[in-house]
């Protein structure tokens, strides 16, 4: 089966790569289409073809604001170009669209020149944008009646999806997202690295991109009156986060800036417990990349997190309760054997139900149902 996964932006790399790889390893004949990452390096294609087709002039735009200027210009050409590359796939898999208001008119055609199907999926990382920009709800629910399926990484994502925008629920399938296996190899550029700070106290992460959903004030907020302990917070900042950093209490470090994957290690190999006190989410690449570390994980009870929970890999809190939060914190840091049980439920849950091999086959499954859909009488 030959199969295009399609990020045309680049939004994650690492879950393109992982994807890829699970589903070469699976057996498919994979093509990744996508752009050149900005920020750093990323994983070399490992059994699979990788492609950066989009966005090529954009991506020696050093200015950000012009980047995306420049990326606007290059969209339609390079989605053209995109759809006559897709003749030679059997399945077409978008991972992100990012001009909703008209990729559903730029998409490859449901058949081949044979006459055969060509099932078009999407998986729908955020099921609704979120701080969206005026129709864009409206665009992309528009946009996933293009497709035969959509894939969500929760049951909670499935059912927003048929009850807030009324997709129909056959179209729309539940394949959890995958651990982060290769950012946690031992022989992975940067593992041996020192931690970035030295420092014989337990470490709390709040890892990832700074936005306001994440919660970060909550988190300071419940961090005041928690001794003997850090808690580090590494990110880029996509919001301003001098207020965070003058409300910061004792035993805050910031790390303000874009981490590779090739800098990631040392900071989830230190960490004791991950911790993302969300106000929304469906599904989060740094649970599943603590997982992948085999990392006890305290999350808000938003999204599908209580379903990774469930599991017995993470503890939650009732979201945007500070007070809970704090308990929480101070429960966790004190109960060293609580802290190596969830340790060992994390690394069950990404060896077992989060494997990418149980995500590729689970695909590969879907592929095939909608691939002989096509060839009923």
């Amino acid at each position: 089966m030959r199969v295009h996964i399609v990020d045309p932006s680049a939004y994650t790399p690492p879950y393109d790569h992982a994807l890829c790889h699970a589903l070469a390893g699976a057996g498919a004949d994979v093509e990744l289409y996508t752009s050149r990452f900005a920020h750093g390096p990323v994983a070399p294609a490992d059994g699979y073809v990788r492609r950066e087709l989009f966005y090529r002039a954009a991506a020696h735009v050093r200015r950000a604001d012009a980047r995306r200027a420049a990326k606007l210009v290059e969209h339609v050409p390079d989605m053209l170009n995109y759809r006559r590359c897709a003749r030679a796939a059997d399945v077409v898999h978008f991972q992100w669209l990012t001009v909703q208001h008209i990729d559903g008119h730029l998409l490859p055609a449901k058949q081949t020149s044979s006459g055969a199907r060509r099932p078009l999926v999407l998986t729908a990382h955020d099921i609704l944008p979120r701080e969206a920009r005026p129709g864009q709800r409206e665009a992309q629910r528009r946009l996933y009646e293009h497709f035969d399926a959509i894939v969500v990484h929760s049951e909670h994502g499935r059912t927003r999806l048929t009850a807030e925008l009324g997709v129909d629920g056959g179209r729309v399938h539940v394949i959890p997202h995958g651990a982060f296996e290769h950012l946690a190899a031992h022989d992975r550029p940067g593992a041996a690295a020192p931690p970035p700070f030295l420092t014989d106290a337990p470490v709390v992460l709040c890892f990832g991109l700074m936005r306001p959903y994440k919660g970060i004030d909550l988190l300071l907020e419940a961090w005041r009156g928690i001794e003997g302990a850090e808690l580090w917070i590494a990110g880029m900042p996509r919001m301003d986060i001098s207020p965070l950093q003058a409300m910061a209490p004792s035993g805050v470090r910031f790390v303000p800036r874009f981490i590779t994957d090739d800098e990631l290690p040392p900071y989830f190999r230190r960490a004791d417990l991950i911790v993302l006190p969300y106000r929304e989410i469906d599904q989060s690449g740094v649970l599943f990349t603590a997982l992948a570390f085999g990392k006890p994980l305290l999350l808000s009870d938003v999204g599908g997190f209580p379903e990774v929970a469930a599991t017995g890999a993470a503890r939650t809190f009732p979201a945007g309760d500070v007070s809970a939060l704090h308990d929480a914190l101070r429960e966790l840091l004190a109960d060293r054997s609580a802290l190596a049980q969830l340790t060992g439920q994390a690394r069950a849950a990404a060896s077992g139900p989060y494997s990418w091999g149980e995500v590729a086959s689970r695909t590969l499954a879907l592929y095939d149902t909608l691939s002989r859909e096509g060839r009923r009488p």
